[in-house]
């Protein structure tokens, strides 16, 4: 399949697109335990930490967005908090190892420096050979969410960015690539070019996780999102794929909607239809199993074809 500098399509166009296509299938809630009072969504995909498969979720109350990212392994089909594992005030975690090394991190808020009663918000890199080791070790620029590792396949380091604002609107994904995580600093990222044709002004989208495919090419998991008339949010799970040397890439294409996934709750009316993407899991069979926040108050997976074979192939 070619890649090419893009061609921009809206999310409707993107939606009538995946009616065309067989559906996800298996789709099933995923249980939390020893958070009462607390909903957990915006998940990582389980990895393994310590010789266990660990997932981690921004945990929050309902009325608020003050959230801690904390730690779950799964017994008998329900997650539960790891035990002595730290906790971080953070939203919407992610990880990648880079160098053979853990890179965990997730959105920090803080009081905005100029606007009353509003939030600021920045992405904080942590890194350690096991989640109990972790240290912060990197800062994005302020006001960027979104910026998302992967180790190439020469050993350097690709960053995808989501500037907002004068450069990137309500928000486009950049990307440059790196020696090592000690260049990651917030003027480097501030200054990566931006894909060119993916979305356009009045919709908005990130990376949410990047896989390095077999043949050197960059996968990359992420959400694509608009509003409609009435000020509700669509948020929906996209992948493309990335040439990291000539910064060509594929068109975007959806993995799934809302309705894919089972009913649930909300965190409000205008958050109903918001897959967040968490974690793409490839399977040797030829699919993956999906994880995502949905409506900001669950967590839920599928299983999908394979998004990155046709890539590989």
């Amino acid at each position: 399949m070619a890649l090419h500098k893009g061609n921009v399509k809206t999310c409707q166009e993107l939606v009538n697109e995946l009616q065309h296509k067989k559906g996800p299938e298996q789709a099933e809630k995923l249980v939390f335990e020893g958070v009462e009072g607390h909903d957990v969504y915006n998940i990582t995909a389980p990895f393994l930490d310590r010789g266990e498969y660990v997932i981690a979720g921004r945990v929050e109350r309902r009325d608020t967005e003050h959230s801690e990212v904390v730690f779950f392994v799964e017994k008998n089909g329900v997650w539960v908090r790891r035990e002595g594992a730290p906790v971080f005030e953070l939203q919407d975690p992610f990880y990648t190892i880079i160098h053979g090394e853990l890179l965990f991190g997730g959105v920090q808020i803080f009081p905005h420096p100029t606007i009353e009663n509003a939030l600021g918000w920045r992405t904080v890199f942590y890194k350690g050979y096991s989640i109990d080791e972790l240290t912060e070790c990197a800062k994005g620029p302020d006001g960027m969410k979104d910026i998302r590792l992967v180790e190439l396949k020469d050993g350097t380091i690709g960053v995808l960015t989501r500037p907002q604002g004068d450069k990137g609107g309500r928000g486009k994904i950049g990307f440059v690539k790196i020696a090592s995580l000690e260049e990651l600093t917030t003027e480097v990222i501030e200054g990566a070019p931006l894909l060119v044709g993916q979305f356009i002004d009045d919709e908005w989208g990130g990376a949410n996780e990047a896989h390095l495919l077999s043949n050197g090419l960059v996968g990359i998991l992420g959400h694509i999102a608009s509003f409609d008339e009435e000020g509700n949010r669509h948020y929906y799970p996209m992948v493309f794929v990335l040439n990291p040397e000539t910064g060509d890439h594929s068109d975007i294409q959806l993995i799934g909607t809302r309705s894919d996934f089972l009913e649930g709750e909300a965190k409000r009316p205008d958050l109903v239809d918001v897959v967040f993407s968490g974690g793409l899991v490839r399977k040797s069979d030829g699919t993956a199993h999906f994880y995502a926040g949905i409506s900001d108050a669950e967590a839920q997976k599928i299983v999908v074809e394979d998004p990155f074979l046709q890539f590989e192939k």
